[in-house]
């Protein structure tokens, strides 16, 4: 190899570092803000700050000059009082709002399901909540260490007394705030829109190209394989080191590893597939044999986790929905218009995606050669992730049924490829076939069938499509 090529494949290698590890911050922030601990404690870390910069403060302009004397400009004994009960205090509600929150947690487990759970605690409310009580508690501590008798002085920083005095105010209205907060949140609507809104953010992000053309998006897999795969002799296989769910996968990083190195890599999982220890995960074909550091950028080019999370996984905020829908119509439950209400995001949603372009499953370097084939996301898999279960489980309720026709219908209008177009009869189809055999009622039969009647009509007339 000469020193030309060595210095391109160390700066796709520098490149392909560089976008693994934006994935994995990426990933880290979401593990972080999901986190029931993290906002609490970078507040408890800067009321200590703060308790060291105001009692410095203090030390430096002296008791004579106090700014906030109209909120405190007591004694040592009073000071020592007023912090004591504010720590106090904020101490014991910070244990009722974490009692309080989980009694939450817990009511929203059992109703709207335990994939839910996320979405409490990364709320940004309760968590901002938890950590105003629990900074105010370690800044009164740590001032009140500081009020104590120097050679027959009294040391009372008033100026840190007084913020005090402030925090506790602020803790009374955040209080008031968070009990509001609760109430509301935990209602079906707001729990719905609020996973909306997480999936639309999320859908947007990971299809941000809206729709031109369809060009390439049904290329033979196959054929493509068998010619690229032409003279290569090597083959390296990333298996994986531990089962849990594909969290995600640089793709970037990929392409970058395999153009600088003359590789073809195949990827067989997506984000949001489960892989179990042992198996396969990437796959690398070379003309030489690939040494291990090569084998370690594509380890690193992908993160394995317990849990499903949105950062990639285009399923998995579709599924939240799906899961509030099935839940409101099983038996104990049934409650048919939170499941209407599902659908109702389901169609928006999907309507969305009906003019965005999906990520083809094959990247060509710069010179036209295939360098990476992947499992891609598809609009098939996405609309059979959002109407498959709320079909299976609501096959006997005749508003779910009916708004589901409904729903493909205005679907269909939006339908820009014969891909989304065949996905959406299919769906179309099953309930179709399942309303017939399902519903006792030949009136509500009839009603499905003349919605039937329509969606048909409505993708006949949006064309063939493109291939």
């Amino acid at each position: 190899m000469g020193s030309k090529t060595r210095l391109q494949a160390i700066e796709g290698r520098s490149r392909g570092n560089s976008i693994t590890m934006r994935m994995r911050l990426l990933n880290l922030w979401e593990s972080l803000r999901t986190s029931f601990w993290f906002v609490p404690a970078v507040m408890t870390a800067i009321a200590v700050v703060l308790s060291f910069l105001t009692v410095y403060i203090d030390r430096s302009i002296g008791s004579d000059a106090n700014i906030f004397g109209f909120i405190y400009s007591g004694g040592q004994e009073g000071a020592r009082l007023v912090l004591s009960t504010i720590a106090g205090s904020m101490i014991t509600v910070a244990g009722v709002t974490f009692s309080i929150t989980i009694v939450a947690l817990t009511l929203a487990s059992s109703q709207f399901g335990p994939r839910l759970l996320r979405n409490f605690m990364h709320d940004t409310g309760n968590q901002v909540v938890l950590g105003t009580f629990v900074a105010a508690f370690a800044y009164c501590l740590l001032v009140l260490r500081t009020v104590h008798t120097v050679e027959g002085e009294d040391f009372v920083p008033s100026i840190s007394v007084a913020i005090a005095i402030i925090m506790a105010l602020a803790g009374i209205a955040v209080l008031i705030y968070f009990i509001h907060h609760v109430s509301s949140s935990m209602q079906a609507e707001q729990v719905i829109s609020a996973v909306y809104r997480e999936m639309d953010d999320k859908l947007r992000q990971l299809f941000p190209e809206e729709w031109k053309d369809a060009l390439g998006q049904n290329v033979d897999g196959e054929a493509l394989r068998q010619i690229e795969e032409e003279g290569y002799s090597q083959t390296l296989d990333i298996t994986a080191t531990r089962s849990g769910y594909l969290q995600a996968a640089d793709r970037d990083a990929l392409l970058d590893i395999a153009t600088h190195n003359d590789l073809l890599i195949m990827l067989p999982y997506r984000p949001g597939d489960f892989v179990s220890a042992g198996i396969t995960l990437i796959t690398a074909k070379s003309m030489e044999e690939p040494g291990e550091n090569i084998a370690r950028q594509l380890a690193n080019a992908v993160i394995i986790g317990s849990q499903r999370t949105p950062e990639q996984d285009a399923e998995f905020t579709v599924r939240q929905l799906v899961e509030i829908a099935v839940r409101a119509l099983s038996p104990g439950i049934n409650d048919p218009y939170t499941a209407v209400s599902c659908i109702d995001r389901l169609e928006s949603a999907l309507c969305i995606l009906c003019e965005r372009e999906f990520p083809l499953a094959y990247l060509y370097d710069d010179q036209g050669r295939l360098r990476v084939i992947s499992k891609p996301v598809t609009f098939r898999g996405i609309i059979d992730a959002a109407f498959d279960q709320i079909r299976q489980y609501g096959r006997q309720s005749a508003a779910v049924t009916i708004r589901l026709m409904e729903a493909l219908e205005i679907i269909a209008v939006q339908t820009r490829t014969r891909e989304q177009r065949e996905a959406v009869l299919r769906q179309a189809d099953m309930i179709m076939r399942a309303s017939t055999d399902s519903l006792p009622e030949p009136n509500d039969v009839d009603d499905v069938r003349r919605r039937y009647r329509a969606l048909t009509e409505t993708l006949a007339k949006q064309g063939p499509g493109a291939d």
